[in-house]
């Protein structure tokens, strides 16, 4: 029986280990027999498939190259005694460098020895998880054809259950998803969703379906009316779990060519978003909502109704308790409102538009600076005397200049240059001056 000496700190505590020893101390994870051999072995399974395959987060160390801290496939050992992935070492070799990596002792030898033994080990090894794997996978494609099958059949609280249990299996196994995708499952969960379908139903539908790859066929069926208006109606009465899940199933929708911008033109998808957006207890669903907003505010018939519902000021309101992801949506979603005179004026009435945009200047990231100026410059040049006043007594016209000397982007530049201009119209230069803490040498 070959015999192998693995690294120092490895994982076999550094004795001397053989095949049948590797099994029988659990390195290979349990084995068929004290041979170490596996069903997978015996087939000559890839070594390189199997790896790339299982992307499996711990494997023992002393199948690991020191080198590329990668799993071993053709492991060589040198005269130091320590072995190394056959590529990686002679690329080291071939460098000059005449010393071991790990050891740093001078090599006598460059000459570089196959280790059959530990090859076997990994081999087996990852042969044996292999297997593992794709009997877990059949097992679960198994499952996945009899749910779906099942549910083309069930009724009242059996779909409940077999969405459940298929909601599941899919959060729970990658494979599942792509299973249900080509046994017919998303016809099938899509056809659940209709006008007199009850939340129990729709919500297991809808957390499935979001956790699908979806083709444009089946994004098409789910853009119908009475699909949409199910999702926006469990937006609002659901569950958190299913208003996120609905938000973000919506939002893949809107991505989609063809999607109609009437579909999302909802008093109720405005309304259900908002209440998300505000939510101050669960704030997981605060980015998925301000997604959504931003990708529907490009249609005009949303921005007047975001008008209507006066969520202009209540999405100001919220600024200065977002993060700096959802700070960006929002603050895109007001930008998106200034290219209309009702959005514009709608911004103007908020007390609180000028103070929480002004406080973000130079303060988040320059994508939220640049929202930040352009919102400020819509608003300003609405009512120039009012607004400019205010924002120039909050500091605005100090922060414009900090913009105007940093190295950001120069559209950002010239926009906080021409808004620095309509703000100094109202005030003598002196005056102006002392507004932006400017010392008289540097005017």
């Amino acid at each position: 029986m070959p015999m192998f000496q693995p690294f120092k700190g490895g994982g076999f505590d550094g004795h001397v280990i053989d095949l049948h020893t590797a099994v029988k101390d659990g390195v290979l994870g349990g084995g068929d027999g004290g041979d170490g051999k596996t069903a997978a072995a015996e087939n000559e399974l890839d070594l390189k498939t199997m790896i790339t395959n299982l992307e499996l987060q711990e494997t023992p160390s002393v199948f690991i190259c020191p080198i590329s801290l990668d799993p071993m496939q053709d492991p060589v050992t040198l005269c130091t005694g320590q072995t190394y992935e056959r590529s990686n070492i002679l690329k080291w070799l071939s460098l000059g460098h005449r010393t071991c990596p790990t050891t740093m002792q001078e090599l006598w030898d460059d000459a570089v020895t196959p280790n059959k033994t530990l090859h076997q080990l990994i081999h087996a090894w990852f042969s044996q998880k292999y297997v593992m794997m794709k009997k877990r996978s059949e097992d679960v494609q198994g499952r996945v054809i009899e749910i779906v099958g099942a549910l083309r059949k069930a009724k009242g609280k059996e779909k409940v259950h077999a969405l459940s249990e298929l909601k599941g299996v899919v959060m729970a196994h990658e494979i599942a998803k792509k299973s249900v995708v080509e046994e017919g499952g998303v016809f099938v969960i899509s056809s659940l969703l209709t006008p007199f379908t009850s939340h129990a139903v729709g919500s297991e539908a809808v957390a499935i379906l979001v956790n699908l790859e979806l083709d444009a066929v089946s994004k098409a069926g789910l853009m119908q009316p009475a699909r949409v208006s199910l999702m926006v109606d469990m937006l609002n009465d659901g569950s958190i779990e299913t208003k996120i899940n609905c938000a973000r199933l919506i939002g893949r929708l809107v991505e989609e060519r063809g999607f109609r911008a009437e579909l999302v033109s909802s008093h109720s998808l405005l309304v259900g978003l908002m209440r998300l957006v505000k939510d101050r207890r669960r704030r997981n669903g605060v980015s998925p909502a301000l997604a959504l907003l931003k990708s529907i505010t490009v249609h005009k018939q949303v921005r007047s109704l975001m008008v209507s519902v006066e969520a202009v000021p209540q999405l100001v309101d919220v600024l200065p308790c977002l993060g700096p992801e959802c700070l960006e949506s929002a603050l895109y979603v007001l930008d998106s409102l200034c290219s209309d005179n009702e959005g514009v004026t709608a911004l103007k009435e908020s007390v609180n538009t000028i103070p929480n945009t002004v406080r973000l200047l130079m303060r988040v990231s320059e994508t939220c600076t640049a929202y930040a100026v352009s919102i400020l410059w819509s608003v300003c040049r609405l009512a120039s005397r009012e607004c400019s006043s205010l924002a120039v007594e909050l500091g605005l016209a100090a922060k414009l200049l900090l913009v105007i000397q940093s190295g950001c982007d120069p559209a950002l530049k010239q926009r906080s240059a021409e808004l620095l201009k309509l703000c100094s119209l109202h005030y003598s230069d002196t005056m102006f001056i002392s507004k932006c803490k400017l010392a008289p040498t540097i005017q």
